[in-house]
């Protein structure tokens, strides 16, 4: 194939106690085309990230075709993204898993296991980057010595659910997040955790009712809240209104699902956040051939 069109989905993880385990795709898309050339390479980007990511070898998407087996030298790749960066909705698993994607399109490959175990290994986890080529909820985990043979598997979420977003302006660093974790937690914490990550998947699945309990969280939120409390600010209002907010990924995005035509009650302090409503994807990365 010479030229492909991919479409990849942004993701949130977590989804509170769930973490590095489970991530959700949602309905919030970057679009890339990439075509093989005879040598050299030409990266063009639009919307998020224009002006700021590196066009050269070192562009994230083209870093991950590089690393799908026998693709072409010569390049021309353009991007048009919608997925803001460093925000916790997973734009660098998208950009992965859209260059996964597109390489093995160019090299005449379908989609598999190793795919995920690429996409992953660029962030040492597979839950966005599984969320984002699988779509739906996804489930993933590290087998392994070193938990480094990464795998996933895809639920269906339930069919009313939707997800709304809380944006601020401010970015986050997940490496500096990460690092505000405890190297330890107490056992009553992990033994919480455990609990409301099992009964998350419950509850996106089949019982969205019982999605506040569910997405409780002791393992990571409480820890980050340094970097950004009017984060932890705003998932705190939303749930004491009766939404079951997190935070998305390694924030400041505030992530909640909802059902139907849900809606956030009045009197919630969103100041220096833009609410987005988003539909849960549930197709996960999609490529097609051009001309």
């Amino acid at each position: 194939m010479r030229a492909v069109h991919v479409r990849v989905p942004a993701s949130t993880a977590n989804l509170g106690s769930g973490f590095d385990a489970l991530g959700l795709a949602l309905g919030l898309y970057d679009e890339v085309t990439v075509e093989a050339a005879a040598s050299g390479l030409d990266v063009q980007v639009r919307g998020e990230g224009a002006g700021q990511v590196p066009l050269d070898e070192d562009h994230l998407l083209v870093r991950a075709i590089r690393a799908v087996d026998g693709v072409p030298d010569g390049l021309i790749v353009r991007c048009r993204n919608t997925i803001p960066h460093s925000r916790g909705l997973g734009s660098s698993a998208a950009a992965v898993v859209a260059g996964v994607a597109a390489g093995y399109a160019l090299v005449g490959k379908t989609l598999d296991d190793r795919a995920l175990q690429l996409a992953a290994e660029f962030e040492g986890h597979a839950d966005n980057a599984a969320a984002s080529m699988l779509g739906g909820l996804v489930l993933a985990w590290g087998e392994g010595e070193k938990g480094q043979c990464f795998r996933a598997v895809r639920l269906e979420p339930h069919p009313d659910l939707g997800a709304i977003v809380f944006v601020p302006a401010t970015e986050s660093s997940t490496k500096t997040t990460r690092g505000l974790l405890p190297a330890q937690v107490p056992h009553v914490d992990a033994a919480f955790a455990a609990g409301r990550a099992a009964l998350a998947v419950h509850a996106v699945t089949v019982a969205p009712e019982l999605l506040l309990p569910a997405t409780e969280d002791r393992l990571h939120q409480g820890y980050r809240e340094p970097a950004w409390p009017d984060t932890i600010r705003v998932v705190e209002a939303l749930r004491a209104a009766g939404l079951p907010a997190t935070v998305s990924g390694a924030g400041p995005t505030v992530f909640t699902l909802v059902s139907g035509d849900q809606e956030v009650p009045p009197g919630v302090d969103l100041s220096g956040f833009r609410a987005r409503r988003l539909k849960i994807d549930r197709d996960g990365v999609q490529v097609r051939p051009i001309g």
